[in-house]
């Protein structure tokens, strides 16, 4: 059960004060999750919808230390190569490489949002239980309205993701891309 009222603080989401944040959507992750196609379709169509109405959208890439700076007890050969062609940036896309699980460590993002007042930050993109929890958690420390669009949302764990979804469900605002395509045409 949610500790807040589903019906009022969806009335906060609008096109002039919500930023949408395109998790790690990087050639390997997108290779590894269980619902590919689905997930792309349904990015795909909340970004088109974010175009249409003028919301700024945020790319983040993984991007690792620098070796030598890089904690020998978490150092790995992963490359999770670029941002898939499917839902590519376009000119005027933000594109934010970060080092952490939280797009607010070591990166301007909370100085952005604030420069130009937006409120509402609707999360996509992959993986649900790790980033995209993580960076949801860490908005709404920071007293943002974060959302999670929970079509556009995926992991390599099939089980954590819905047990990630669960769970941020009771703190905020977990909704479908009808419902915030909805209020950002409103």
């Amino acid at each position: 059960m949610a500790w807040f009222n589903l019906e009022e603080l969806k009335k906060y989401i609008r096109r002039d004060n919500s930023v949408l944040v395109v998790w790690d959507v990087q050639e390997a992750l997108v290779n590894s999750i269980f619902n590919k196609e689905e997930f792309l379709e349904k990015l795909k169509e909340l970004i088109s919808a974010a175009r249409q109405y003028n919301v700024p959208i945020v790319y983040t890439k993984i991007t690792p230390y620098p070796e030598r700076f890089q904690n020998p007890a978490f150092r790995r050969n992963f490359n999770p190569g670029d941002i898939v062609k499917e839902v590519y940036p376009q000119p005027g896309d933000v594109v934010l490489n970060k080092n952490t699980p939280s797009i607010f460590v070591g990166t301007n993002f909370e100085l952005m949002l604030r420069n130009v007042g937006i409120t509402t930050i609707v999360f996509t993109g992959i993986a649900t239980d790790i980033g995209v929890e993580t960076s949801a958690r860490h908005a709404q420390a920071l007293g943002f309205l974060p959302v999670i669009a929970k079509e556009a949302v995926s992991s390599a764990d099939k089980a954590a993701h819905e047990r990630s979804l669960a769970n941020l469900q009771r703190l905020m605002l977990v909704l479908n891309n009808k419902e915030i395509i909805e209020r950002w045409s409103a």
